[in-house]
C-alpha cells in the first residue's frame, strides 16, 4: 500500500468513526483508533503516524519489539493485543503501555510483578468470552466480577476496561447484540464500584456497532492496511 492511499484508508476510517459516534450521540474524540499493525512493517507505522495514528497494537512479540526499537524516535503508544502466554509476560510489562486479553489472574500478577518501577502502571483490559467459544481466550462472564476484584488491586497495572472478540456477524443488529452485554457487564462492574473507563471492542468489519454500543477504542487492522501480508507469523491472530 502506498502512503497516499494509506492515508486515505485512515481518513475514510476517521470519517466512519465520526459517523458511528455522532449517530450515537458522542463526539469522535470519545473513541480511540488503535491502529492494528501486526505484520506491517515499520516504514507503513511510520507513515501512518505521519497522517495522525498514534496508538498501535501488535500480537507477535518479536516481531513487536523490533518496531518499538525502529520507531522509538516517535511519540506513539503500544498495545499489546494478542494472546498473551505467561513466559512472555516479562518483555510485554517492560515495553508496552496497555495489554488487551488478561483473562486470569495469574497473567495480571506477572505483568504486576514485572513491570518496571520507573514506568507508568500498566493499563490492562480483561477480555471476555462472550459465547464461550473455545477457539478464543477470555473470562466468562459469570467468572468476570471475580477476576476484575482479584486484578483491581494489585500494584504497577491499572484495571482500565473490558474487551471482547464476539463471533464473527454480517448483520449490524447482531453485532450489536453481543457488544450490548459487553457494555451490560462493564456497567455491572462501575455500579459495584470497578471504576472502568475503557470498552476495547469493534475491527474493521464491525467497529460501528461497536461504537454505538459504547466502544471507546476499536482496533482496527484491515481496514487501515488492507489484507495482512503472509508469513506475519505464528502466533493466535486475532481478527481486527
Amino acid at each position: 500500500m502506498s502512503p497516499q492511499n494509506l492515508s486515505e484508508c485512515i481518513r475514510a476510517v476517521r470519517e466512519r468513526i465520526a459517523g458511528a459516534a455522532a449517530a450515537a450521540g458522542r463526539s469522535a474524540q470519545s473513541v480511540t483508533l488503535l491502529a492494528v499493525s501486526k505484520a506491517q512493517p515499520p516504514a507503513m507505522l511510520r507513515a501512518a503516524a505521519a497522517c495522525g495514528i498514534a496508538d498501535f497494537g501488535e500480537s507477535y512479540l518479536q516481531e513487536a519489539l523490533g518496531k518499538l526499537a525502529a520507531l522509538q524516535d516517535l511519540p506513539l503508544t503500544w498495545h499489546f493485543v494478542g494472546r498473551l502466554q505467561a513466559n512472555k509476560t516479562r518483555p510485554v510489562a517492560a515495553s508496552f503501555a496497555w495489554v488487551h486479553a488478561v483473562d486470569r489472574l495469574r497473567l495480571a500478577e506477572r505483568l504486576s510483578a514485572q513491570r518496571p518501577l520507573q514506568a507508568a502502571p500498566l493499563n490492562v483490559c480483561l477480555q471476555v468470552n462472550l459465547a464461550g467459544e473455545t477457539t478464543k481466550g477470555g473470562v466468562s462472564a459469570a467468572e468476570l466480577p471475580a477476576l476484575a476484584a482479584a486484578v483491581a488491586p494489585l500494584p504497577r497495572i491499572r484495571l482500565r476496561g473490558l474487551m471482547c472478540i464476539p463471533p464473527e456477524e454480517t448483520d449490524p443488529e447482531r453485532q450489536r447484540a453481543w457488544f450490548r452485554r459487553l457494555r451490560q457487564l462493564f456497567v455491572a462492574l462501575n455500579d459495584a464500584g470497578a471504576g472502568l473507563d475503557t470498552l476495547s471492542m469493534g475491527m474493521s468489519g464491525d467497529f460501528e456497532a461497536a461504537i454505538l454500543e459504547g466502544a471507546t477504542l476499536v482496533r482496527i487492522g484491515t481496514a487501515l492496511f488492507g489484507s495482512r501480508p503472509a508469513g506475519g507469523g505464528t502466533a493466535p491472530a486475532t481478527r481486527a
